[in-house]
């Protein structure tokens, strides 16, 4: 299992939307994050649009981000979400996803 951390960022404007598809994640995505690895999934939001997120994988984060990338339901979701981040137009989050490296955990 390998503990991961990257960020990205929203329109802040679009925070209080972003949040409310967050209490309501398809359960289709969930099942697909599952089967790829993703465990122990987080987003943090900060005011300015700041987001960080942090999740356990089970082989590599590119190998996670890969199989997400396969999967259908993902490409729906990300389509939905790309107006709420500050990139290109069309642009997934998910391909934007900046790792930060892990230099330092505690049980």
């Amino acid at each position: 299992m390998k503990r991961i951390g990257f960020e990205m960022r929203i329109k802040p404007e679009m925070a209080d939307e972003y949040r409310e598809w967050h209490t309501k994640v398809w359960p289709e995505l969930l099942d697909a994050l599952r089967k790829h690895g993703w465990r122990n999934y987080s987003i943090f939001l900060r005011p300015d649009g700041q987001l960080f997120g942090y999740v356990e994988v089970e082989e590599s984060f590119q190998a996670s981000l890969d199989g997400m990338a396969g999967e259908e339901i993902n490409q729906k979701w990300q389509d939905m979400m790309s107006p709420y981040f500050q990139l290109p137009e069309g642009a997934h989050a998910d391909e934007n996803m900046i790792e930060w490296e892990e230099v330092f955990h505690t049980d």
